[in-house]
């Protein structure tokens, strides 16, 4: 059975850019040897030409991501990237009532793999800026809790650690609902009972930077799917604010 075209968000001579869905891979990966679909073929069969990543997502989590058409094009973003001249906005729903806003300084270990000597792993310096959207309360006894409380918040990373914003949101002990790695399993089964809504509450919206070549900004902004498309449609958020 052939996959749905990857739908996309920007084209020009140079990149092009597509909404990943969750659960897609970027590319083929050892921590992951059993899955046959990844984004980066799927793509380069779609538009009949090669790509080159300059980013990555990780699977469970969906939105934009942009991969450039040429090896020239791909080592100029990824120098923007890595001089954290894009800016990169994503929307999460997480357990409890997130500060109205904070930003997280909370350096990162790399997060190993068979392969790799686990004493060699560096600290390494991640930020991310998080803005409280919404809230919402629940009658559901949890725990010691007599409801159950989340959020809906904007985070903008300005470093691209491996999994920054779902560590930085466990970090502040408010993490996204659905995540298997670094959330709450208690609260991960409330919303697969209570509302029918399994998966990663995360998704990168929009992506913002100047064209390497052209110099012209270049907003790339995508859709939200399920399961997050779901959560945001539920009646019970305070103010509805999205």
């Amino acid at each position: 059975m052939e996959p749905n075209p990857l739908p996309i968000l920007y084209r020009d001579e140079h990149y092009v850019a597509v909404h990943k869905p969750a659960g897609l891979l970027m590319h083929r990966s050892p921590l992951d040897s059993r899955e046959t679909r990844f984004l980066v073929q799927q793509l380069r069969d779609q538009i009949g030409q090669r790509v080159y990543p300059v980013h990555r997502l990780d699977k469970p989590t969906q939105g934009a991501v942009v991969l450039a058409l040429d090896v020239d094009a791909a080592r100029r973003l990824q120098e923007e990237f890595e001089t954290a001249r894009v800016e990169k906005v994503y929307l999460a729903i997480v357990r409890g009532w997130a500060p109205v806003e904070v930003l997280v300084d909370h350096a990162l270990r790399d997060r190993a793999d068979a392969r790799i000597d686990r004493a060699a792993l560096q600290l390494r310096d991640a930020v991310t800026a998080v803005r409280r959207l919404d809230s919402m309360e629940l009658p559901i006894a949890v725990g010691p809790h007599a409801t159950a409380r989340y959020s809906m918040v904007e985070c903008r990373p300005q470093t691209g650690r491996r999994h920054q914003i779902r560590r930085h949101l466990k970090h502040l002990r408010y993490p996204i609902i659905g995540d298997a790695n670094y959330g709450d399993g208690v609260h991960n089964r409330l919303w697969r009972d209570h509302f029918g809504i399994a998966g990663l509450l995360l998704a990168a919206t929009t992506m913002r930077f100047t064209h390497p070549y052209s110099g012209v900004p270049i907003e790339i902004a995508a859709p939200v799917e399920p399961p997050l498309a779901a959560a945001l449609e539920l009646p019970d958020w305070s103010n509805a604010s999205i």
